[in-house]
């Protein structure tokens, strides 16, 4: 299986945050690769970034550590995407955020393994959302990313790569992993400043690899505190902004709908 990892320099919250030190020799983007080397079905893994100056960055510390890079569209992620995937002949991807240096190789194991026994066009673990943020995995097939890269029209299904899936239930087969349990409330992806310093904290405190989402909720229960770190941040953000944007679009654009 294929993975396509989504990496960029310019996030507003945090500037450069894929490239932040985590540990002294670990960055966000390091510590999410590291994770996912653990897992027993993915056997390649592309970053696809932007073609855009700042992110020459990304490509150089790639090449040290000798990961694959593609560069594309730096706004609409969909068409980066797609042109990575038909660029590496890939016919199945999963979609990692490189927020997410803390994401569980048994979680995405578990992913990988429903899409292919199930025969689906995509699967996630976010539709509906049981499990923290900073653990989403997306798989998707090859030919429902192009129906989303030749249909998608709504700025947000272009930034949010399976935004388009997700408003089509009715184009695709859809399935979804459920937690025993709803433990969305907690947050370990990268989005500010606070997030960074929790997942710093949880790295320093376990030293296992990988570290799985059950090590970081035992030591959340033992060390309650560590939530407090960044539990005023507001989710999805970007999503919201992104709605908006739609909102704007079509306003502009009254024939679509």
């Amino acid at each position: 299986m294929n993975c396509i990892i989504q990496a960029r320099m310019g996030s507003k919250r945090l500037p450069g945050k894929v490239l932040k030190r985590i540990e002294k020799n670990e960055t966000v983007l390091d510590a999410l690769i590291n994770q996912l080397k653990f897992s027993k079905l993915i056997k390649n893994i592309v970053v696809a970034t932007t073609t855009l100056k700042e992110d020459d960055l990304i490509e150089e510390h790639l090449s040290k550590i000798k990961i694959n890079c593609f560069r594309g569209n730096s706004k609409n992620v969909l068409d980066r995407y797609y042109q990575c995937a038909k660029n590496n002949s890939f016919s199945s991807i999963i979609r990692i955020t490189a927020d997410c240096p803390l994401i569980d190789p048994n979680l995405v194991d578990m992913v990988i393994r429903k899409f292919e026994s199930e025969k689906l066009d995509y699967v996630t673990n976010t539709f509906p959302r049981t499990f923290p943020y900073g653990t989403e995995v997306e798989i998707l097939s090859f030919n429902s990313l192009k129906l989303s890269w030749e249909k998608a029209i709504k700025p947000s299904e272009k930034e949010h790569v399976t935004l388009y899936i997700k408003n089509h239930p009715e184009i695709f087969k859809i399935g979804n992993i459920l937690n025993d349990i709803d433990i969305s409330d907690f947050r370990w992806t990268v989005d500010r400043i606070e997030d960074l310093e929790l997942v710093k904290q949880i790295m320093l405190k376990i030293k296992k690899r990988p570290i799985l989402t059950k090590d970081i909720l035992k030591l959340i229960q033992k060390e309650p505190q560590l939530k407090e770190i960044n539990n005023k941040i507001i989710p999805n953000e970007g999503m919201t902004k992104s709605l908006k944007e739609d909102t704007e679009f079509l306003k502009k654009n009254k024939q679509i709908r």
